[in-house]
């Protein structure tokens, strides 16, 4: 047996009976990786901060034998590790496979994992190494959002519940493409309230592309997605997709004031004081002075619903105008007017 090189075409396609084992630094992985990629690094950030020195200030051949020296008490820990990742997949999936195929990979599928490759089939694993590494991902996934989408919008002001819609849709067998779930935002001032950590740009990326490129292989059909301003916390919506959203039909839902006003105290009155003022300073200068102090004024006496009602009146102005904004919004708008929409009703409506 030896190591096999595969390409990226085929890399993407291939079955669940594989692990992908990233083996670049720990540094390298967090800042964006490879979904799902298993992260065992040959070297350490300091490691290989002292290697990239030694090759641009010595030579080549110093700094390889300094990764020697790394690498050579590390050997037994990374059959480990592989071996340990191995059998979590097999306690965890009863068709996984007892010789499952590695897929290595680093930065440009070179020294690094040629390595860990050369080790892991000596002792008897079956292995590939990614042609092109972790860039050629990159490269597939910046041209696999670059293409064009067949999307359906759905729209409707803040507090419309269209996020839990589209979940809903999604159990439902839909194609879906849920923003900011990917990004870990809800996507206004207060959207960082109750999520994890954002991704960075590059990984939000790396996730968008994925999902994209399992929609279209398994479903023949149009890609739901909620209605967004192109920045998403901290995070860009790709350009070419933001794009094509703007130019898709968009399905308004038209929820009451009031009943929107009840969806955004439930879904954010259990937050404390500071947090909700925190959010409410954000768009102080869009806002305004006296309608930001009055929304924390109303805080302070506990009136969480009148707050978020000066709140709820600033967002629909604004989303107000981004909608408008569309060049052909009379001909690409469908309002669907409901207290509160279901699958079900939504099918009936719009689908």
């Amino acid at each position: 047996m030896s190591v096999k090189n595969i390409f990226i075409d085929e890399f993407v396609t291939a079955d669940n009976a594989h692990i992908t084992i990233d083996v670049r630094s720990p540094s390298e992985y967090a800042h964006a990786h490879i979904p799902n990629a298993v992260n065992i690094p040959l070297f350490s950030n300091e490691e290989r901060k002292i290697i990239g020195t030694a090759y641009k200030q010595q030579s080549r051949q110093v700094a390889i034998k300094l990764g020697l020296d790394f690498y050579g008490p590390k050997m037994k820990l990374i059959v480990e590790e592989v071996e340990a990742v191995i059998a979590r997949g097999n306690m965890n999936n009863s068709n996984a496979s007892p010789r499952i195929n590695l897929h290595l990979h680093c930065w440009r599928g070179g020294m690094r994992s040629a390595a860990v490759a050369w080790l892991l089939e000596l002792y008897g694993f079956n292995v590939y190494t990614l042609s092109g590494g972790y860039k050629a991902y990159r490269n597939w996934v910046l041209k696999t959002i670059a293409q064009p989408l067949s999307l359906k919008i759905l729209g409707g002001f803040t507090g419309s519940g269209k996020t839990d819609l589209l979940e809903d849709m999604k159990t439902k067998g839909h194609a879906i493409l849920n923003l900011e779930k990917l990004a870990n935002h809800k996507g206004s001032a207060f959207g960082a309230l109750g999520t994890q950590k954002q991704p960075s740009q590059e990984m939000f990326e790396n996730i968008i592309a994925q999902t994209l490129y399992q929609l279209q292989r398994e479903k023949d059909t149009s890609i739901w997605v909620e209605d967004e301003s192109q920045r998403i916390g901290r995070l860009n919506i790709p350009q070419s997709i933001y794009d094509n959203m703007r130019q898709s039909p968009v399905y308004f839902l038209e929820i009451p004031f009031e009943k929107r006003l009840k969806n955004i105290v439930e879904s954010y009155g259990s937050y404390t004081e500071d947090d909700l003022v925190t959010c409410i300073s954000r768009i102080s200068n869009r806002l305004g002075g006296l309608e930001t102090k009055l929304a924390i004024n109303f805080l302070f006496q506990k009136n969480v619903k009148e707050s978020f009602r000066i709140l709820l009146n600033y967002y629909d102005k604004w989303y107000s105008k981004g909608l408008q904004n569309r060049k052909t919004l009379q001909e690409n708008i469908y309002k669907i007017s409901c207290d509160k929409v279901s699958v079900t009703n939504f099918e009936k409506l719009a689908i």
